[in-house]
């Protein structure tokens, strides 16, 4: 009777262990769901970026002012006729 106490009683341990701290765990568990919703923030923030990015692509593609725009804010290019000045704070 008794080693059957103590057979059943270890498997209750084994079986809690498992439960708990095993590799397919509930502590197991909580961490890969916390990787996974990282992860959907991470898509979002992706998705994100490619709309304005094809946004800023159809616009280069389809109108000069967004050329231009870059042109002057980026290489620092000014038109014919204008003239350019740098305010230094």
């Amino acid at each position: 009777m008794r080693l059957l106490l103590f057979v059943t009683g270890g498997i209750v341990i084994l079986l809690q262990f498992q439960l708990w701290l095993g590799e397919d765990g509930y502590f197991a568990l909580k961490s890969r769901q916390a990787d996974a919703a990282e992860q959907l923030e991470i898509i979002a923030e992706l998705r994100q970026s490619n709309r304005e990015l094809e946004v800023e692509a159809l616009d280069l593609k389809n109108g000069k002012e967004a050329i231009e725009e870059r042109a002057r804010s980026e290489l620092g290019m000014i038109k014919e006729g204008e003239t350019f000045y740098i305010i230094v704070d």
